[in-house]
């Protein structure tokens, strides 16, 4: 029985679109190989008119879709303000300033302490609890400007307390330290008292158990590998703040 040529098989739809494999088998069975290379020919010009359309098509759907999670956050109406945009851009001037400040400490006990890697040091961490300071409000569905900057100034008060530890294991170090800190402890007034200046709800959340507090660290080691926790955390908390800001700035 004549039937579509052989070169026409299963291997030649791989890739392509499915509305295409739904025509092509509209086509009579019974068509000759003298209609084969036409089906060919066809069907190769269609697989060159997806390539050029469908990804282009596709690029344009995932950048529409990020420009969607962008905006999804309710943004606070006060966001264009000016005084408001002198707010962030101070704030995110300061943090920057500590988040640099955080490194060097963080160099100081690699070099003082000998640790430097926190993958070695997981299993220590679990063990100790000590957990990093939330700030789910600065990247949740339900953004609030205000519970994301009272979310960061108790933060900063958190880590000012946890920072104390460092002045016993980093003695030759404890101007630094103490400069860190006070930074730290700055930064947490002048945000309450910008939020207060601007008319914003100043939120106090309840802290769960055991956050704010340093564990009981019972030996030399955990203190060691507690000093190198508390900045790593730091730092990753105020990475997180400075995405938040730098997100309030664009809008």
């Amino acid at each position: 029985m004549p039937c579509i040529d052989e070169r026409l098989n299963i291997r030649e739809l791989k890739g392509t679109s499915a509305a295409f494999a739904s025509v092509l088998f509209t086509f009579p069975v019974t068509v000759i190989n003298s209609k084969g290379e036409e089906i060919l020919r066809r069907f190769h010009a269609f697989r060159m008119r997806s390539r050029q359309t469908v990804l282009p098509l596709l690029v344009s759907t995932v950048l529409c879709l990020g420009c969607t999670m962008l905006h999804a956050a309710p943004l606070p109406e006060f966001s264009g303000d000016q005084d408001f945009q002198q707010f962030l851009q101070k704030d995110l001037e300061y943090i920057r300033k500590i988040k640099g400040d955080v490194t060097q400490v963080q160099e100081l006990v690699c070099t003082t302490l000998q640790l430097c890697n926190e993958e070695e040091l997981m299993l220590v961490k679990q063990k100790l609890g000590i957990s990093q300071a939330p700030l789910d409000q600065c990247h949740s569905k339900t953004f609030q400007v205000d519970a994301c900057f009272s979310q960061i100034r108790d933060g900063l008060q958190i880590y000012h307390g946890h920072l104390a530890l460092l002045l016993q294991l980093l003695p030759a170090h404890s101007s630094r330290v103490d400069a860190l800190r006070l930074d730290v402890s700055n930064l947490s007034t002048n945000i309450q008292q910008q939020m207060e200046d601007l008319g914003l709800n100043t939120v106090t959340y309840p802290k769960a158990e055991g956050q704010g507090t340093l564990p009981s660290l019972s030996s030399d080691f955990d203190r060691q590998a507690s000093a190198f926790i508390i900045p790593a955390n730091f730092k990753r908390f105020l990475e997180t703040s400075l995405r938040a800001l730098r997100h309030l700035t664009l809008v």
